[in-house]
């Protein structure tokens, strides 16, 4: 009960501190770490690894920039028509670059910065597919998702010196706050899902493609561990949570 209401304090206290608005979903979250500095150490993340890695020229890679900068576009147009919603004031400095990589994967740094690995064509096969991919990447930048879980690093690190102070365990305090953690994350994945139906929408490419990807790639994997234990939805709840998104009224409101 102990380590219990040690958690809800501690997230309580930070919660009050540094709670703000996720852009657009309007869910609240915790921002304790500036942007500034999380942005300043992403572009110097990303020109480490680009510098380490074969960065592509070829006709998939002009793919990878057009693809980027059309969604860029579609989220500068969103924010736009809906100002009050945006959750930064700092000017991303978009760059998107494809490296020779045969992992399936793909990621956007807070600021806008955008890998594409080669080795997640293959199930992307077409444009549309790589936009399901880059909009979801670049969702995560835009509701500083990369952000909120430094915040939460920070709140399980004073939580977990309180509990040394209190002679609490710290295995069963680090066990109860990572599958907190864990669950964060499976939200931030839902949330980019839903932004990113709509930064695909505005920026012309088909949202319901998404399920069609997904799908391929709930075909393509093996089972996996339980989802409670993972920091990504399954597959088959992914799919679900997309469908019934892009039925909703307040996506179906979006016009381009």
């Amino acid at each position: 009960m102990k380590i219990k209401n040690l958690i809800s304090t501690v997230a309580l206290t930070l919660l009050i501190a540094g709670c703000s608005t996720a852009p657009i979903s309007g869910r609240k979250q915790v921002l304790l770490v500036p942007e500034n500095e999380m942005i300043a150490q992403s572009y110097s993340q990303y020109r480490q690894v680009m510098g380490q890695s074969r960065v592509l020229n070829n006709k998939d890679a002009q793919m990878v920039k057009k693809v980027g900068n059309n969604i860029a576009a579609a989220v500068e147009r969103y924010f736009a028509a809906y100002p009050e919603q945006r959750g930064s004031n700092i000017k991303y400095q978009w760059e998107f670059n494809l490296i020779q990589d045969n992992t399936p994967n793909a990621w956007c740094m807070p600021g806008g910065k955008v890998a594409v690995y080669t080795g997640i064509l293959p199930y992307t096969q077409n444009e549309t597919g790589l936009a399901v991919v880059m909009s979801h990447e670049i969702a995560h930048a835009i509701a500083q998702h990369s952000r909120e879980q430094a915040s939460y690093s920070v709140l399980q690190n004073l939580g977990g010196s309180i509990a040394a102070s209190m002679g609490l365990f710290p295995d069963l305090y680090n066990g109860a706050t990572n599958l907190v953690m864990l669950k964060y994350s499976r939200e931030h994945e839902t949330e980019a899902d839903q932004l990113g139906l709509i930064f695909m929408k505005l920026a012309g490419y088909d949202p319901n493609y998404a399920v069609t990807f997904w799908d391929r790639m709930r075909q393509s994997g093996g089972g996996g561990q339980p989802e409670f234990l993972s920091t990504h939805p399954s597959d088959v709840t992914r799919i679900a949570n997309i469908k019934k998104y892009l039925q909703s009224d307040k996506f179906r409101n979006i016009r381009r």
